[in-house]
């Protein structure tokens, strides 16, 4: 036989703190709601004494996770009886019999049972109950106190007015007069507190909306003042028109001068804040602007340009991609040079077909939800983490063991959280890259390590050749993301026994470049096969967001950082700038 010790661990517990008090009321209602211990007079006295002790949210989540569970017919009575905001979860899901449900009705608040009077689920004799309570429902604790100031008081009589100076507003079963407005003789007296007629002296309205009508038991239709509201938003709207931005068409060129240290004093045809006092000699990004090294090393030699990189951030007429020629001028009379006289264009399809120029509003609604998708992670991440710790008092193995799968698993969430956000700040060319030498094979040994547990459980190992000294002219995190994201993925499609080499490969002037051995399993196609490989984001070890989004990820972050990412038959070539060849020009200059 087995025993159910359940609730003789939780009774066992500290119960006279605060933190105590919290626990045992959440695995009591957990443990009664779910039918393990039932739902008696000495389990119920007990809950009943913890909740002073309970914050009223950690109540109100209590009732909503057995909201759509079925709960004993005690145990909604006890959450029933407790502040609205408690009892609302169960009243609105909650299924029991008729009898439980009237003999549960009198312990309601008049809010619970107008919630109840909006269900449709109700056996016809709950719905006869609940009409049953009539008036009492519907007084207002306060009217009598409400009633005294308004200037109808002259038309009720004396008896009716004296309860709006008794000192305790307590409402009598027996003389409901003083809190039920009584029938008025005219629509006369309570025009004053109509409020919407103030829409008929508004100079710009032509025909005022029909003034509300009085109804025979006093008051006015609900229909006539819904109607006044719609005509009165309606009135508004033609006033808020003309304050509407009118949409601009996009910038197609612009033209711009230099000074002779190449700084940029005048624009023409776009916004000038984004650009004036941007350099020409500097090749790292200058607030929103980022300018392609082809500008520097010709301002560097007074040498034209044409059709090079020029990127401007943010949602000006000046924002996106340009692509920039400019003309050296000199002085005619002493030959010195003045400075640029450039032209810049939005680049055709064929130069920048990856990314468009407008539509960053997916890309900014893309990074709000990862924001959102952020915090929750975090703090998930973070409380496994003190239960695993047992930072919080002590825990069994078995439930350290569940927080350590809960952490791991949240970890791996907010990775992929945070590539999704990399995404969306690629795509809205929001991404802030400070380029610095960057050591290759330091970083692969430390990625291969992290990577180890992954590789041993695909039976495979990454085989990194020597490199020598070569570092790469790169923002770190963003490299560290672009390698770790590609070996995981060819780690994570590597079958048993296959090893992943990794080395170095011949590379154009100004240049570094690795080459990996492309797993069997990715196939020979080319870059378009490779990009689509989604189907495997469910398998143990492989990337969460799947191959094809990691690989898309690693070649946007090698472009974004001047370099590129080939797709071959039987290898990836992933070239980058070379920080050697960077500090031979500082040098020479």
């Amino acid at each position: 036989m087995r025993f159910d010790d359940s609730l003789k661990t939780v009774l066992s517990a500290d119960m006279d703190s605060g933190f105590g008090a919290q626990s045992a009321w959440r695995q009591l209602v957990d443990l009664m709601g779910r039918g393990r211990i039932a739902a008696d007079e000495p389990g119920l006295a007990r809950l009943r004494m913890l909740r002073q002790a309970v914050p009223l949210q950690v109540r109100s989540a209590s009732a909503r996770a057995l909201a759509f569970a079925t709960p004993p017919a005690p145990l909604v009575g006890l959450f029933a009886e407790d502040a609205f905001a408690v009892a609302a979860p169960l009243l609105r899901t909650v299924t029991l019999d008729a009898d439980t449900w009237i003999a549960l009705l009198p312990r309601l608040s008049p809010q619970g049972r107008a919630l109840l009077r909006h269900r449709r689920d109700l056996p016809a004799a709950v719905e006869r109950a609940l009409e049953s309570f009539g008036w009492v429902d519907f007084v207002l604790p306060d009217a009598a106190a409400d009633v005294a100031p308004m200037p109808v008081a002259s038309d009720v009589g004396p008896a009716e007015v004296e309860p709006a100076v008794a000192p305790t507003p307590v409402v009598d079963a027996s003389e409901p007069e003083p809190v039920v407005i009584a029938p008025l003789p005219t629509p006369v007296a309570v025009e004053p507190i109509v409020v919407a007629p103030r829409v008929v002296a508004m100079p710009t309205v032509a025909v005022a909306p029909p003034e509300p009508r009085p109804i025979a038991a006093g008051g006015f239709q609900i229909a006539d003042v819904v109607a006044r509201i719609d005509a009165f938003q309606r009135q508004r709207e033609p006033l808020a028109a003309p304050a509407e931005a009118v949409e601009q068409a996009p910038a197609t060129c612009f033209r711009f001068d230099t000074d002779s240290a190449g700084v940029i004093c005048a624009v023409d045809g776009v916004t000038r804040g984004p650009l004036i006092g941007v350099s020409l000699a500097v090749g790292a990004p200058q607030g929103v602007v980022r300018i392609d090294a082809g500008i520097n090393g010709a301002f560097r030699q007074r040498q034209r340009f044409a059709d090079v990189r020029l990127d401007v951030g943010g949602s000006s007429d000046a924002g996106g991609a340009w692509r920039v020629t400019g003309e050296p001028q000199f002085d005619a009379a002493t030959g010195r040079f003045t400075g640029y006289a450039a032209i810049a264009r939005r680049p055709r399809s064929d130069e920048d077909a990856g990314r468009p120029v407008q539509g960053s509003g997916a890309s900014d609604s893309l990074r709000q939800l990862v924001h959102e998708l952020r915090t929750p992670t975090n703090a998930i991440s973070g409380f496994a983490e003190l239960i695993e710790a047992q930072l919080l008092g002590p825990v069994s193995p078995v439930y350290r063991d569940h927080a350590a799968t809960i952490r791991r698993h949240a970890d791996g969430l907010i990775a992929a959280i945070e590539d999704l956000d990399t995404a969306a700040r690629i795509e809205g060319r929001a991404l802030e890259l400070r380029p610095r030498a960057v050591a290759i094979e330091p970083l692969l040994e430390r990625i291969a390590a992290d990577l180890a547990p992954l590789a041993a459980l695909r039976g495979t190992a990454l085989d990194i050749h020597p490199m020598g000294d070569h570092a790469a002219l790169a923002d770190d995190r963003a490299m560290e993301r672009l390698l770790s994201r590609l070996l995981a993925t060819l780690t994570s499609a590597a079958v048993a026994g296959e090893r992943i080499d990794i080395a170095e490969a011949p590379a154009p002037a100004g240049q570094v470049a690795l080459c990996f051995a492309r797993p069997q399993a990715l196939g020979t196609g080319g870059e378009d096969a490779l990009l689509s490989i989604d189907a495997d984001a469910g398998e143990e070890g492989a990337p969460l967001l799947g191959a094809g989004f990691a690989l898309r990820l690693a070649r946007n972050l090698a472009s974004e950082m001047g370099g590129a990412l080939i797709f071959g038959d039987h290898l990836l070539t992933l070239r980058l700038p070379a920080a050697v060849q960077e500090g031979m020009e500082q040098a020479a200059n």
